[in-house]
């Protein structure tokens, strides 16, 4: 008996084109020479012409490129792409909000929003990671494990399809329904920094979608060592997840607290680059009844962020299942708003908004990722019952 071995290997999976959508500037001028579409003396000529049509009319294809010769959009239709993301669900709330579940290759999902009625015109909540690592207690979207981050591609992409249902291209100079970008979404976009900056660059391009950089502002927990970088390489506007004013609560309602005390935290954002009236830091601080929302603890927040130039925005908690904490009464965030106010610091109360299609503040992907659970438990009873 002889055996006969087949050494030989499968050739690799051919790699999948580069979406274009997700390069900045310089990234998409070196695409182009790499994959031999031009000559480096013409690349900035010819990346500039597909930048515009691309981020600025919003096309899909290649072959709208009108101005670009047949030749080279068949080159670039054989080594990019440009596609957009499934859209697995889309939901519109009572109230004009609007969530997409966004599916961006096998496995990996994210949740999106659009708030009409904040900022100059209507916000987009991004997201910046799949999941989360933070595990801030009052936070529904920080009990999902952590996937990975997302690529500038993949952030990118959350606004082109918030745009694509606002039927927003080409970018408007006036009267923009999407006139804010606010980094809010699932995870802590300070871990996911060069991805985030990226997409900064790109979403704020002149001749792109051309959202000012002081209309978009990025939010953290407090990863301190990362601040300085941020407003450096950035110059957005920042936003402060609080929610505390002394260490001992602040470890139980954000743990990265235990990492990055407070007083770590302050210097920080004392020291933010750009950091003055014009460009303020908005602290958020959920209102938890019985927890933080003391008028001591209105007058210990006056006394942390005395000096800076900042607004705070006090979010009512939104209640998700089988969490232990409450909103505060309405008359309790009042209260502890007026402190505030009569200490000079603007203090408005965030209408909670899409809270019937779980897409307020900290409930991103929670049904999303119930209904999936779901499926795969009854999946599993199937099984083991045809099994059996």
């Amino acid at each position: 008996m002889s055996l006969t071995l087949d050494l030989t290997r499968a050739s690799p999976a051919p790699a999948a084109p580069v979406n274009l959508t997700g390069l900045t500037r310089e990234g998409l001028r070196q695409a182009l020479i790499d994959a031999d579409i031009c000559p480096p003396e013409k690349a900035k000529m010819r990346a500039s012409q597909v930048w515009r049509w691309i981020h600025h009319y919003g096309v899909t294809d290649f072959a709208q490129m009108s101005d670009v010769a047949k030749e080279t959009r068949a080159k670039l239709t054989e080594a990019f792409t440009l596609a957009r993301p499934e859209i697995v669900e889309r939901q519109v709330s009572k109230d004009g909000t609007r969530k997409w579940l966004i599916r961006t290759a096998p496995g990996i999902e994210i949740e999106t929003v659009y708030i009409p009625d904040v900022g100059r015109a209507g916000a987009l909540c991004v997201s910046s990671q799949v999941g989360c690592t933070l595990n801030c207690s009052f936070c529904h979207t920080g009990t999902q494990k952590l996937v990975r981050n997302l690529t500038a591609a993949e952030i990118v992409a959350q606004v082109q399809v918030a745009r694509d249902d606002l039927d927003e291209w080409p970018s408007p100079k006036e009267d923009r329904r999407l006139s804010n970008i606010v980094f809010m979404g699932m995870g802590e976009p300070l871990y996911n920094l060069d991805h985030v900056a990226d997409a900064v660059d790109i979403i704020s391009d002149n001749e792109g979608i051309a959202l000012s950089r002081r209309r978009i502002t990025v939010s953290t927990s407090g990863v301190v060592p990362q601040l300085q970088a941020l407003g450096e390489r950035t110059q957005t506007m920042l936003a402060i997840s609080l929610h505390a004013t002394n260490d001992a609560l602040r470890d139980v309602l954000v743990p990265l607290n235990r990492k990055y005390p407070l007083d770590q935290l302050m210097a920080g954002i004392r020291a933010y680059p750009g950091l003055g009236n014009a460009r303020r830091v908005t602290f958020e601080y959920v209102m938890l009844k019985g927890v933080n929302d003391s008028p001591e603890e209105a007058r210990a927040l006056v006394k942390l962020i005395q000096g800076i130039p900042a607004k705070v925005n006090l979010i009512p908690f939104n209640p998700w299942p089988g969490t232990d904490y409450q909103c505060s009464d309405w008359k309790t965030i009042e209260a502890f708003a007026a402190i505030l106010n009569r200490a000079g610091y603007a203090s408005p109360i965030r209408t909670p908004r899409g809270r019937d299609i779980l897409a307020a503040c900290g409930q991103l992907k929670s049904e999303s990722e119930k209904v999936r659970a779901s499926a795969l438990r009854q999946a599993e009873r199937d099984a083991g019952a045809e099994a059996a």
